[in-house]
Formats: structure tokens, sequence, C-alpha cells
């Protein structure tokens, strides 16, 4: 295996067959220690009071995240120096896994240890560490994050709420209003976004005791209706200035890059609860009988049990192989120094573009796989009493939490494009050679070696669609359809990777089924993958340039697909008998 460290976006640069990537089956007996501590802790004491949690008893939650404090579950990225674990990446992200298919729970244990307290452990003064982060990080307060309101959404540099510096100096006074903040009915500390005097975007550490700080109503929610989701009202609220988080002006960083890792964390959360919808699914489709047959026996339930299980690998591939590049990156920085965090941010900042694609893929494989879920339970999926009507509606938001899909699709590209732009990346050289009919093959030979080089015509055609439609790139359906190719790409890379990686060390049968989740991946992933060239090409070509286009995409993308059935029976047979999520 190649242990060279990609940079971010050189994936469909590079052949990468024999690259090291991060897989699951890579974890320490210590990180699977803390995986099971934490599923232990799920299963005894939030998963049978489901029906408590979503009745919004905040009593109850804020007990049961104290036991998580207990637990040192809330240490996982507080620096050591403040008690903290200074966990990795991947380990942070087996926990959040495990939290998730509770979501509405998930969401105040996700909303308190990410954004609740990584602003100050990134960017707080020593002085508001040590105020704060104690309280934090030992379940004593809980922590929340305001930046959305009613009129800026996607947008959160527009923001309306002002900080005006008082007369004596001593405080900022913040006026204005923050909506859908994630528990706010018992955080006690707020780390709330406002411009001073309406032109500097910064933060401020808001305690919940501050006079004209008023908490609204609770939001009447589709989904996750145990979270706790209202309006912040800030009414003359007096800030010591003190409590000014980073440098006047700079917000924008604390902001965007919290959401960078906040990106991978919604990925993680909507693969716990895929994961949880799919051991549904396999379950019912063995205990569910019709017309004298277990309806897991009939072919519909089997390819849709094989789709789920297939998505479900691809996503968890998509989540670790990206949290073990940020390792890995993190892993080289020398802690000393006051700069240490900046450096930091600027080393997950270089993976910006993966965070947005597993974001993007693994929180629509989650509405795949619950939408399918209720379709195999029928009638009784749509009844509240069975899990995969409250994951159906938890699932949903995944796609606008953290940036809309749509913002994240539009990032990706423009992410990319800026680094080409500024030399950072041989991108525009590599598309030349692609015009210029240099081929991009792989030396892969392994077990995988058609689907290896059936990847390697993808970011042929990757490379030549850009080419072609680079001119047209001011409009944004042709910027979504280039993000929808390098997402299915990437997803398809990482499930070849992690097969290929695990394949010698299985057993027999558990080879043969990773030879039929590759199979399985390859096919569906290639047409999605043709589906986004084929629009693409339509948006940005006419006449003869199109027809040439279309003709290359129909033969680079074509993919290996023989024993395609066989493969999802086998994915299907498993699944059954598993009753869970086997890999």
């Amino acid at each position: 295996m190649n242990n060279r460290l990609l940079n971010g976006g050189e994936f469909f640069l590079t052949d990468t067959a024999d690259m090291e990537i991060f897989v699951p089956e890579d974890f320490t007996s210590e990180q699977k220690q803390i995986g099971e501590t934490t599923e232990e802790f799920m299963k005894s004491e939030i998963f049978p009071n489901i029906e408590r949690i979503e009745e919004k008893d905040f009593a109850f939650i804020v007990e049961k995240l104290k036991q998580c404090a207990d637990l040192g579950l809330f240490l996982a990225e507080v620096p050591e120096a403040y008690g903290g674990l200074e966990l990795e990446k991947t380990t942070n992200m087996l926990m959040i896994e495990k939290v998730a298919p509770a979501s509405s729970f998930c969401m105040a244990f996700s909303g308190h240890t990410g954004i609740g307290i990584l602003p100050m452990v990134y960017y707080g003064t020593p002085d508001q560490k040590e105020r704060y982060l104690g309280k934090l990080s030992s379940g004593e307060w809980i922590g929340a994050y305001a930046l959305t309101e009613p009129e800026c959404g996607s947008d959160p540099l527009s923001s309306r709420t002002t900080a005006v510096l008082s007369e004596d100096g001593k405080y900022y006074i913040l006026n204005g209003t923050k909506q859908f903040i994630t528990n706010s009915a018992f955080a006690n500390m707020f780390t709330v976004f406002a411009k001073i005097d309406g032109k500097q975007f910064s933060a401020f550490l808001v305690e919940k005791g501050f006079d004209g700080f008023t908490v609204g109503a609770e939001e009447k929610k589709m989904g996750l209706k145990g979270s706790s989701t209202t309006q912040l009202i800030l009414d003359n609220v007096r800030v010591p200035v003190e409590n000014l988080l980073g440098e006047p002006g700079k917000g924008h960083k604390i902001a965007f890059n919290v959401l960078n890792v906040g990106r991978l964390k919604v990925a993680t959360q909507t693969l716990g609860m895929a994961k949880a919808a799919f051991a549904e699914s396999a379950t019912y489709a063995t205990d569910r009988k019709q017309f004298g047959r277990q309806i897991g026996e009939f072919g519909a339930i089997k390819e849709k049990l094989a789709n789920m299980l297939t998505a479900t690998f691809a996503s968890e591939s998509v989540i670790y192989r990206v949290a073990g590049l940020l390792d890995a990156r993190l892993s080289k920085l020398d802690h000393s120094g006051s700069d240490y965090y900046e450096r930091y941010q600027k080393a997950i900042e270089e993976y910006a573009a993966e965070c947005a694609i597993a974001k993007v893929f693994c929180t629509e494989q989650l509405d795949m796989v619950v939408d399918e879920a209720v379709q195999i339970h029928g009638g009784y999926g749509y009844i509240s009493e069975y899990a995969v009507e409250r994951y159906y509606r938890d699932s949903r938001i995944q796609r606008i939490f953290e940036g809309t899909n749509e913002i994240n699709r539009i990032l990706i590209p423009t992410m990319l494009f800026r680094k080409a732009d500024g030399n950072g990346s041989l991108l525009w050289d590599f598309v030349k050679k692609a015009q210029e009919g240099i081929t991009t093959e792989t030396a892969y030979s392994g077990e995988f070696a058609m689907e290896a080089a059936a990847v390697a015509r993808l970011k042929q055609l990757l490379l030549t669609v850009l080419g072609e439609v680079v001119a047209a790139r001011e409009h944004q359906e042709v910027l979504l359809a280039i993000a929808d190719m390098v997402i299915t790409l990437f997803a398809l890379e990482s499930v070849l990777l992690r097969a290929d990686k695990v394949l010698a060390a299985s057993s027999e049968a558990r080879q043969n089924l990773l030879k039929a989740v590759v199979k399985v991946a390859a096919f569906e992933l290639s047409s999605q993958f043709r589906s986004a060239a084929t629009r693409c090409s339509a948006y940005a070509l006419k006449g003869s340039a199109l027809a040439d286009m279309q003709a290359k995409i129909a033969k680079l993308s074509a993919c290996p697909a023989e024993g395609l059935l066989e493969a999802k029976h086998l994915l299907s047979q498993a699944s059954q008998e598993s009753g869970k999520y086997f890999f």
C-alpha cells in the first residue's frame, strides 16, 4: 500500500488503487472499547426511553447528557491541558455513529460536543477556557451555537444581529433574533454571531442568564421532535468585552471552520441512522409473511435490501476515509506554539471538499435507506410504533443541516476550481491532457481489476467533461452536475479501496460478500455518474460537441455488470440471516 497523503481534491487526479486509507476494520482495541462503551450506554439508558425523549422531557435529556459526561464522552475533542482526551477524528465519528439512532438525543449530544464546545476549543482565550471549558466538558453546563437568523440561513454573513460597544467600553450590547437554535431550552452557554457596528461579523460567548436574553417557544417540527429548537431574542444583551470569541470581524473563520468537521459529523449521524433502519428492515423482511412466504423471499424485497446494504457500506467507507485523512494530516502538526489551532484549522480546511462530499453523499443515501425501510414495512412503516417511521421523519433535515446539499454541491467544484486557479492544484494540467486524448490508467491488478479500471475511466471522463464545460461554470446547474460526478466517483473509489484492503484477511464467506458489495456499488454509482455527466454536458454543450461528448460518456462510463443479480441475492440473504448491518 502507498502511504502518501493526498492533498484535498487530489484523489481524482491520481491513481489511488494502491493508496492506504483508513477503514472501520482498522479500529484499534481501544477505539473499539470506546465504541462499545458508547453503545452499551445507548442500549441501557437511551433506547428504552425513546418515547420519553420524543415527548421533550428535557430534564431527562440533561440528566442523560451528564451521564455521558461521567463516561468521558464529552472529552473527545477537548485539549488534554483542560482535562480532555483529544481523540482521533475516527474515534469521534465512531462515538457519534453509536449515538445517532436516537436521533433527537443525538442532536443534543452533537450540538453540545461539537458546535457547542469546539468554537471555544479552537478560538477561546486561556481565560475563556478557564472560565467555561471545564463546565462544558463536565456536563455542568450545556452548550449551543447561534448562527442562523430568520432572514439568513445559507448566507450567515448577511446577519442582522448587531453588537455595539457600550460607552464605558466594558460591554458589547447585542440586539437581534436567532432562529432554529438547537439545545436552547436547556443550554447555559451560547456562541452567538453578530456584527460589531453592523459591519464586523464576530462571535460572542453569551450566558443564558444575561439580562435581555430570551429563549423563544419550541418549534413544532416534522422530525427530531425530542430535540429543543427555538428562537433566541437578544434585547440589549450586555456581553462583557472579554467574552468576544476570537478577533473582531473574524467570525466567519469560526463559523465556517467549525462547519467543515460539522459536515462530516452530520454524515456520521446519518450512517448510524441508516444502520439502525437497515437492521429493522432486514429483521422485518424475515418475520413478515405474505402469500404464505417470508417477504424477504421475494425479488422486490431482496433488491431493496441489497441496495440499502450497499449504500450503507459506501457511506461508512466514505466517512472513515475522510476522517482518516483528517487524522493523518493533524498527526503531523507540532502541538507547540500559540498558533496551533490556526494550523489545526488549516489542516482540516485542506479537506473541506471531502467533508462536503461526505455530507451530501451520506445524507442522500440515508434518505434512500429510510424510504425503502418504510416501503418494506408497508402500512406498518407509517405507524409510529415502528422505529422506521421515526427514522423517516428524522432523516429529512439532514440534507439541510450544516449548509443545504445544494450549497455544499456548489462548494465542492468551487473549492476545487479555486485551488486550481490559485496554482494549488494540477487540475487544469490534467484536464488538458484528457482533452489531448492522454488516457488515465491504473496499475492495479488485484481481485477488483475490472472495477478499478472502471474508476480510472470515470476519472478520465470527469476531466474530459470539465474541459468542455468549464466555460459554463457560472451556471449553478453545471456546478451541481460536476459535484455529482465528483461525489459518486469518491464514493465508488472509497468502496473499492476498502474492499481491496481487507479482502485478503477476510474469511471466504466475507470475501464473497465484499466482492458482491463492490459489484453492486460499481454498477449503481457508475450509473449515477453517467447520469450526472450526461446532464452536465447537455447543460453546457450543443450540436456536434454535445453529440461527441455523449458518445464519450457512454463509452467511458460503462461498468462490468455480469453477476449483478447474484450479487444482490447474496447480500440480501446474508442481511436476513444476520438481521442487521454486518460489515
